[in-house]
């Protein structure tokens, strides 16, 4: 040890600071207690409502593909469009004529518009196959108009199309990797029109919270008033922190850019557990906590087999069939579920050790799970997806 900290650490008062820090450090070790609390920022928790991203829709065609088109035999719509395609630009087919196309396919066309895009800007969008085509790959959209839920354009898209898959198939043998009827367009639309938001309107913004959590608001408001001032934020309700906004567009955008910075402590979540019935997938978060309780739980299982009975006429008998039957066994058998007491369990671990002391399959915690909650020793809510 140096010599110069031993006239320091030998003092009394340095000997009880020493002594508190090191008690300190082991309580926090020894309970599990953080050093600092995690922090999370406004802009996690909350989002200005109406400033927002507008889905659009389009049809259009791919055309170039190498012989794995729709079938317009099967898909007339298909070889209509692209009539209607080459008659604006002044080409017209002779009555009666039809079209057998093989390189291109009708597709529906999708992208996000972001939240005050201006008239110029790329965004991405993805193609999808509406027909029976059998591959997208190497094909090239043709200018498809977007438009948005009130009918009007948007945005052009158009480009050649990225699809992530392969496949080849010969003498009725198919290899396929990934998908081959879907794909997309990096800034393959330019947008047109600019959606006009109510960001710059009126002297209030409205903060709309992911969950709706009462304590959350009050908390998100609190920590804007002490932080730009005093009657700043008001909370509306569980889900809207109102604020009071300057007019200056510029002065509201560094008033925004200050709010979403802000930090909170992050406080412990409504206890929940989620249930996938189909999969068999259940969650649940660090606040679920159980009641004493007892669960017994049995399978019953029904087993059916079959076994072919083969009866043939005696030797040299006349006018005999050899006869063939099935003779099926039918059994029912059913586990003994014993009573398993469940103690109180006030942690995440100790719940998941009680659930796991079952013994009981993901299928089996399904049922058990939801009887615990029935039963009220689940301090939870019980989510199915």
């Amino acid at each position: 040890m140096n010599s110069e900290l031993l006239p320091i650490m030998g003092t009394p008062a340095a000997r009880r600071r020493l002594v508190g820090s090191l008690l300190l450090l082991a309580a926090a070790l020894g309970l599990g207690w953080p050093f600092q609390a995690q922090a999370i920022r406004i802009k996690e928790l909350a989002a200005v409502q109406g400033v927002r991203s507008n889905q659009l829709t389009g049809y259009g065609l791919v055309v170039g593909l190498d012989g794995t088109g729709d079938q317009t035999t099967q898909m007339p719509y298909t070889a209509q469009s692209m009539q209607n395609t080459l008659q604006q630009f002044g080409l017209s087919l002779p009555p009666g004529a039809s079209m057998q196309l093989k390189n291109v396919a009708a597709v529906l066309v999708t992208a996000q518009l972001p939240a005050f895009a201006q008239p110029g800007q790329a965004i991405d969008v993805t193609v999808s196959s509406i027909g029976n085509a059998k591959s997208l790959r190497g094909g090239t959209l043709i200018t498809t108009p977007l438009k948005g839920a009130d009918g009007q354009i948007y945005a052009l898209a158009q480009g050649n199309l990225l699809v992530g898959g392969a496949g080849a198939s010969a003498g009725g043998s198919k290899v396929q990797i990934n998908h081959l009827s879907a794909g997309r367009i990096p800034g393959g639309a330019q947008v047109e029109r600019s959606v006009p938001t109510p960001f710059a309107l009126g002297d209030s913004i409205d903060l709309g919270l992911n969950a709706a959590d009462f304590q959350t608001a009050h908390r998100v408001a609190d920590a804007i008033n002490r932080q730009i001032g005093a009657g700043t934020a008001s909370a509306v309700d569980g889900r809207v922190v109102r604020l009071r906004a300057p007019a200056d567009a510029n002065a509201r955008v560094s008033f925004l850019a200050r709010v979403e910075e802000i930090q909170l402590e992050t406080s412990a979540p409504a206890a929940k557990v989620i249930i996938n019935s189909r999969t068999g997938s259940i969650v649940m978060n660090q606040a679920v906590t159980l009641g004493p309780c007892a669960v017994a739980h049995g399978n019953l299982s029904v087993s059916i087999s079959s076994t072919p009975v083969i009866s043939q006429p005696n030797p040299l008998s006349t006018g005999g069939q050899t006869v063939v039957s099935e003779k099926a066994n039918i059994a029912i058998s059913q586990d003994k579920g014993s009573l398993i007491e469940m103690p109180a369990a006030a942690q995440l671990s100790d719940v998941v050790r009680v659930l796991n002391s079952l013994g009981a399959t993901p299928q089996d915690l399904l049922a058990i799970l939801q009887a615990i909650k029935a039963s009220g020793a689940m301090n939870a809510e019980l989510e199915v997806i």
